[in-house]
């Protein structure tokens, strides 16, 4: 017997197990937020007491994102993955959510267009070694006096109201800011618990000032990711000419109203199932 339902926090083991079996990395820190965040509506398909697939909507506003989207191999083929998203969709809808967001893996995306989805643009993920230079002092940690410019640059950018997101992840430790001379928030990043960074600038300028800082912060050894928006080709090609080279892309997809963003404004995620 098959049974659709809320995950809940004792799913959680359960759901990360299910994933990293099938190699599609480890999410349970992902699965712990969002089964203690308002703003996100987790979903599980139970058979025989076993979690055989899961779904995750969040709620931005009046933008949500739809994501992780996942069925066992065993239970594939049956329209599981068709009802997750489709009751993600309804769990979205059902709080005010009028444009919905994801970003398709190869096989999810004729599902996805059939149920409305038409792809908006690609991501493409940029990466570079770390430097391990010398800090950027016009890049400091987060203050709460940030908070209030923050949203309004990230919401300008992305359309969307994450402001609930910023306030969760944003500290001193987690969040860097690059600001004007009288000290507005002109661009920042904020790593999320699972390793993801959104990073929202004004300008390019400021935006490969505050990558190229997080890059010289790290050695040689490990890596700096951004993703950006294909209409940045300009700035994808700024970073090409400071040695980061592409390391995949992504078809972001959309349904329902159209968005008002501002792509270039986007240099990276918390991931793919948030912005």
């Amino acid at each position: 017997m098959t049974d659709m339902r809320p995950m809940t926090p004792a799913d959680v083991d359960a759901a990360t197990d299910l994933i990293l079996q099938a190699d599609w990395g480890d999410r349970r820190t992902w699965f712990e937020f969002t089964t203690s965040h308002a703003a996100c509506r987790s979903i599980v398909v139970v058979s025989d007491g076993e979690v055989v697939g899961t779904g995750v909507g969040t709620a931005n506003g009046r933008v949500g994102w739809v994501g992780t989207i996942f069925v066992a191999d065993a239970y594939r083929g049956h329209g599981l993955g068709r009802a997750l998203t489709e009751a993600v969709i309804v769990e979205l809808e059902d709080v005010g959510c009028r444009t919905l967001l994801l970003v398709s893996t190869r096989l999810g995306r004729p599902l996805y267009e059939r149920l409305g989805f038409e792809l908006q643009t690609w991501y493409v993920t940029m990466e570079a070694a770390g430097s391990d230079g010398v800090a950027d002092l016009a890049v400091r940690a987060f203050d709460g006096d940030d908070l209030d410019a923050m949203a309004a640059l990230d919401g300008a950018a992305t359309g969307e109201d994450r402001r609930h997101l910023l306030e969760r992840f944003a500290s001193p430790t987690t969040a860097r800011v690059l600001t004007l001379n009288d000290g507005t928030p002109e661009a920042f990043v904020i790593r999320a618990p699972w390793g993801g960074g959104a990073t929202i600038a004004s300008s390019s300028d400021a935006a490969i000032q505050l990558l190229q800082a997080r890059r010289a912060s790290i050695d040689a050894a490990r890596r700096v990711r951004a993703g950006i928006p294909a209409q940045n080709w300009a700035g994808i090609e700024r970073l090409e000419r400071l040695g980061w080279s592409h390391a995949y892309e992504a078809p972001r997809m959309i349904r329902g109203e159209a968005l008002d963003w501002r792509p270039e404004a986007i240099w990276g995620q918390f991931n793919m199932a948030l912005g």
